[in-house]
């Protein structure tokens, strides 16, 4: 397996993940319905059958998203739209090419961001996941996810809090990935810091931070790369987590 496929592959894991995680957390709506018993008698003795049919149907839970907030009153009737509001808004990339929405299942899929590095050529993409969330079919980003960057410590939706310690794999240049902790609805990350993983190759990355008590229930992991021509973001990976102060 060549190192583009390990790396494309460990994308395509992250990316599963965090779909299963967001359906898995919602909270099923169950239906029953029940036919009315129906009696026979035979030699005096009667007989009364009752059927009951469930179906559940899963709806993913609006604490599973990280774009836009639940408190906030914009929402993205485009996958598209949505992907390239996160990119420029919320990972604060200037003028990203936006990929052609690719579809998942019925109400999900991915977008692919990249980033003009040098001299008109793209970064490495920076995939969107999006999904509708919601009975008015709004959508909205769960997580991004670039083979450059994989997280595998803390895994998304995971309960964090201080000091936390974050594993995985990465590779950027001089090993240099810089690291947000934020809380939704605040414009101060919790914690700005950096660590190091691999230079031109994927190398592991072990590190931990400390943050401040947060205020909100919920957040994201968000670890990036900035271009050494322009000082723009180039690639991110970002993962939605639950904050604790305890």
């Amino acid at each position: 397996m060549t190192l583009r496929t390990r790396r494309i592959a460990g994308s395509v894991v992250f990316v599963f993940a965090i779909v299963v995680a967001a359906c898995g957390s919602s909270k099923p709506v169950t239906t029953s319905t029940t036919t009315q018993p129906s009696t026979s008698t035979t030699s005096s003795r009667a007989s009364t059958t009752t059927a009951t049919s469930t179906t559940t149907t899963p709806q993913a839970a609006l604490s599973t998203a990280l774009w836009p907030t639940a408190a906030s009153s914009v929402r993205y009737h485009d996958p598209v739209a949505v992907a390239r509001a996160f990119a420029i808004n919320y990972l604060r990339f200037v003028n990203p090419v936006v990929g052609q929405f690719q579809q998942g299942d019925a109400h999900s899929g991915e977008v692919p961001i990249r980033a003009t590095v040098e001299q008109a050529s793209l970064g490495p993409a920076t995939t969107m996941i999006v999904r509708q969330i919601g009975a008015d079919g709004s959508w909205w980003v769960l997580g991004a996810a670039t083979p450059n960057i994989s997280l595998t410590q803390p895994v998304a939706l995971a309960t964090i809090s201080s000091p936390v310690r974050l594993r995985g794999m990465s590779t950027a240049f001089e090993g240099t990935v810089q690291v947000s902790i934020r809380q939704d609805d605040v414009a101060k990350p919790l914690v700005e810091s950096y660590l190091m993983g691999g230079s031109n190759r994927l190398g592991p990355f072990d590190a931990s931070f400390t943050f401040a008590a947060p205020t909100s229930r919920y957040g994201a992991i968000v670890l990036y790369t900035i271009s050494s021509a322009n000082g723009h973001v180039t690639e991110a990976t970002v993962i939605r987590v639950r904050l604790s102060s305890t």
